[in-house]
């Protein structure tokens, strides 16, 4: 069995270079070896930050600047990266080769582990994931679910003494958020690993923990003890401070399901199939219409070709066959297929979020991020100004209007990613994802903000696998199973 490690942190903070404020500031706390950690807070509380700090991966004084001690098995984290295995919150940032089964054995290999042993450990740890695709499976070619589970596999492998993964089932489906959380608990029940896990889905987790431990935005812990006494003792001032709490409602409307009867197809699939490679179609014969002043939400399994389906409705990606037609009031004088547009043209007709954020950024600051589109749309700097402020304060990022979009938390990034496609006033947006890595208060102000585009008119197209934002958009379901659409 593996030697599970003692982990403490003692006035523990960091704060990254360009940064005025520090990320984490003054944590203390002493996780035992073998413990079961759920750790929570606020988006922007410092949690991802801090997992980097246990796993010694923060960098010299040129990337931040470290205050406290950080000990794993009471020696400085940096000397104990061999100990600890990190699940990354993005699924792309964990996949190091091109080969499936090479990128499962990469951790084994740089730890020594024998040659003969890897192959056992890497069938394992695919099969407790449930990642069932042939060894030499380009990773390129993975989902991002898939690529998810591809990153836990490979810090299962290692069989660390301090297991952290950072919001691990993120962008699964229902059934492999299952598969994995017990595929965790099966890791460290055999191994006896020590576990810190950072995740908003706190019904699914807290049941395998011991204790949960909330960061307080404003800096230090703000709870810390086993999971029932927190949120019972604790629930309504952690709810405030957006922690999801087990069992509390949400207070926002939920929109009626199917699209007004007035409503007017903005874009319509016929006999549609798509493809990423433009040689093999992951998808096929898909027939629906996409209204203004309605959701469409596509759900189903990972691996499914939802993400495929969202950027061709875009205007990214061209059709495999088929076709996607748009209304001739959101073509305007342009040709009626939105794969045939140039990149201004969909500006301000069909809006996408990527399911990676960073993909989308590209400036220096969450300002100037929000006024890329305006600008480039020719508006006047006042213009500009006001889109930009509105934004910033519907988004809860008027504190970060300066910071580097790179150095955000996974939720604000994803808040600035759904801003910047509104700050054009597109009239469909497409989103992949949108509540990836929100806390409570982020979920409801995004959620909030999808419904009052839909409320002014906006076609809003949605690949989730949160079931409550499928409940509060209402219009249909597009529902993608292994053989076929079901629309409803």
């Amino acid at each position: 069995m593996t030697r599970p490690a003692r982990v403490e942190a003692t006035g523990w903070g960091w704060r990254y270079a360009g940064r005025k404020a520090p990320a984490v500031r003054d944590v203390t706390f002493t996780i035992e070896p073998g413990e079961r950690v759920l750790l929570l807070g606020a988006s922007g509380a410092g949690k991802s930050t801090l997992l980097l700090g246990i796993a010694g991966l923060l960098g010299g004084a040129d990337e931040g600047e470290l205050s406290g001690r950080m000990l794993v098995d009471g020696a400085p984290a940096q000397s104990q990266r061999g100990r600890v295995g990190l699940v990354l919150q993005d699924p792309d940032a964990g996949v190091v080769l091109s080969r499936v089964g090479d990128d499962v054995a990469f951790g084994c290999e740089n730890l020594g582990v024998p040659a003969s042993e890897i192959p056992s450990r890497v069938a394992e740890a695919l099969d407790d994931v449930g990642l069932d695709v042939p060894l030499d499976r380009a990773t390129a070619q993975l989902s991002g679910g898939q690529k998810q589970r591809l990153a836990i596999a490979g810090v299962l492998a290692m069989r660390p003494g301090v297991l952290l993964m950072d919001e691990p089932t993120a962008n699964l489906d229902p059934t492999g958020v299952g598969e994995v959380r017990d595929a965790v608990a099966r890791a460290v029940a055999a191994t006896g690993s020590t576990l810190v896990v950072i995740e908003h889905r706190t019904e699914v987790w807290a049941g395998l923990m011991t204790r949960v431990i909330v960061l307080d935005a404003a800096g230090g812990v703000l709870a810390d003890g086993a999971p029932d006494e927190v949120f019972a003792a604790q629930g309504d001032a952690l709810a405030a401070a957006g922690v999801w709490v087990p069992g509390r409602g949400i207070d926002l409307p939920e929109l009626a399901a199917g699209a007004p009867a007035d409503a007017q197809p903005l874009l319509s699939a016929r006999r549609l199939a798509v493809s990423r490679d433009r040689r093999t179609p992951v998808r096929g014969d898909l027939t629906f219409d996409v209204s203004g002043g309605a959701a469409t939400v596509v759900t189903g399994p990972n691996g499914i070709g939802k993400s495929t389906l969202a950027l061709t409705l875009a205007g990214l990606l061209p059709e495999f066959a088929g076709e996607v037609v748009s209304s001739a009031a959101l073509a305007g004088a342009r040709g009626r297929r939105p794969s045939q547009w140039r990149s201004r043209e969909l500006l301000t007709r069909i809006g996408t979020v990527f399911q990676e954020p960073e993909h989308q950024f590209l400036t220096q600051t969450v300002r100037d991020e929000l006024a890329v589109g305006p600008r480039a749309l020719g508006f006047g700097a006042a213009a500009v100004t006001g889109v930009v402020d509105d934004l910033l304060e519907r988004l809860g990022l008027h504190a970060l209007a300066r910071a580097n979009p790179f150095t955000l938390s996974g939720g604000q990034k994803r808040r600035l990613s759904v801003g910047t496609v509104l700050a054009t006033g597109p009239r469909v947006v497409v989103l992949d994802e949108p509540t990836f890595g929100q806390d409570r208060r982020g979920w409801i102000s995004l959620v909030q903000l999808l419904q009052d585009e839909i409320a002014r008119g906006t076609a809003v197209v949605a690949v989730t696998h949160d079931e409550a934002v499928a409940r509060h958009l209402g219009g249909q379901r597009l529902q993608l199973a292994a053989a076929e659409a079901v629309a409803r």
